[in-house]
């Protein structure tokens, strides 16, 4: 597993951030709109935003005093390869038994 791919699992670990990338789906926030939505510090939010940005799910991006979070939909795409190993791997297990069922029914 990458390094990449890693960090977006540590990432997504975490149920307040996957509530915060819920948020950003919708909406670009700074890091005072996500913290008015949680009761913790504005610095624990901070530090949830870093792990996000780490895992490549969030850009930041300075505007003048403040730092918008924005969703990088592309972030998911280590996550989705890693899992899409399980897809194919269940397909050929469930056409497998499909297989064996219909032999088992002749």
């Amino acid at each position: 597993m990458t390094d990449q791919t890693q960090n977006a699992f540590r990432a997504l670990a975490d149920p307040t951030r996957r509530d915060i990338l819920r948020m950003l789906s919708a909406q670009d926030m700074t890091i005072a709109q996500v913290s008015d939505r949680f009761d913790m510090t504005r610095a624990a939010v901070k530090k949830h935003l870093t792990v996000l940005s780490d895992g490549g799910l969030i850009t930041v991006e300075a505007r003048g005093r403040e730092r918008i979070n924005t969703l990088n939909p592309a972030g998911l795409a280590p996550v989705l390869n890693w899992l899409e190993y399980f897809d194919c791997f269940w397909d050929d297990r469930l056409d497998a038994l499909k297989t064996a069922i219909e032999k088992d029914l002749q």
